[in-house]
């Protein structure tokens, strides 16, 4: 590979899988230690198989949590290894086989951590679609539109609503994950691009909606992160230069914004900090 290349062109079949990857994101493995900052609760992470979603899980168990998630049945060999990694940090786990463009299917994932785990303290909005294949708006079949608007905000909002009595008793947080995208919009995703910077506003209007019962809702905004996403949804020759744009000018690792839901999931760090956009970019603006 050149030096401004930082990975090999490479496809895979949406939704994708971890270890078809070169080279194999890194989710903190290795590297995360906790501190106990979540001791004794309790998380629902959506897509949280692979990606973003397994770096979350892995923190939350390695600060005390026990951590429910959610994935598609496609993704169970990376759902199964996200299990053995919370298993390995000594805390309960729940793998829930669900598609949350279903509101049952939101309405489930709630009631069954509640019920196996016994509460719920976070909810983190992680699951996403995107494909960025199709370059035009007239490309952009209803199937599609129906799917990414489905599974980034009807899911969002049918899980924050079912979590909302539960969390109230603790009191809990909402954590969404956004993108760079809603700051610095792709033409090749027209309609992901606008889900995302929907949102921005809906975290905000939820953290004033929620306030008065002590739940503090906020999101994360990363930047080009490796994960599955990336080969199963971008043309091979993106895929060679994925994230040399950043000021950084390289790509992040899953691992590299896990913290960051960390902070904004701590209530002794994050008490006070609600309806706000933390970016983990590379350096793109969010703002």
């Amino acid at each position: 590979m050149t030096d401004d290349t930082q990975f090999p062109a490479q496809q895979q079949t949406p939704p994708g899988l971890t270890d078809e990857m070169t080279p194999v994101p890194d989710h903190g493995e290795e590297s995360y230690v906790g501190h106990g900052r979540l001791e004794g609760q309790v998380a629902l992470v959506t897509g949280g198989d692979s990606g973003i979603g397994r770096a979350i899980a892995i923190a939350y168990a390695r600060e005390g949590a026990d951590v429910a998630f959610t994935y598609l049945p496609e993704e169970q060999p990376d759902a199964e290894a996200t299990v053995a990694l919370v298993e390995g940090a000594g805390r309960r786990v729940l793998a829930l086989a669900l598609d949350l463009t279903e509101r049952a299917a939101c309405d489930e994932a709630v009631a069954r951590t509640v019920e196996e785990l016994g509460a719920l303290d976070i909810l983190v909005n992680n699951a996403g679609y995107q494909m960025a294949r199709d370059h035009a708006v007239d490309d952009l079949s209803d199937d599609r539109i129906d799917r990414t608007f489905k599974t980034n905000l009807y899911a969002l909002l049918w899980l924050t609503r079912a979590a909302a009595p539960h969390l109230r008793k603790r009191p809990g947080c909402v954590i969404n994950n956004a993108s760079i995208q809603a700051y610095e919009p792709s033409t090749t995703l027209l309609d992901y691009a606008a889900t995302k910077a929907a949102i921005n506003n809906l975290t905000v209007n939820l953290a004033a909606s929620l306030g008065s019962d002590g739940i503090r809702v906020n999101a994360v905004a990363p930047g080009p992160i490796w994960t599955p996403l990336q080969p199963a949804t971008q043309e091979p020759e993106k895929i060679e230069k994925f994230g040399s744009d950043t000021p950084l000018g390289r790509a992040g690792q899953p691992a590299e914004v896990a913290p960051a839901f960390v902070f904004l999931a701590s209530p002794a760090d994050a008490s006070y900090v609600s309806g706000t956009v933390l970016g983990v970019t590379g350096g793109k603006p969010v703002f």
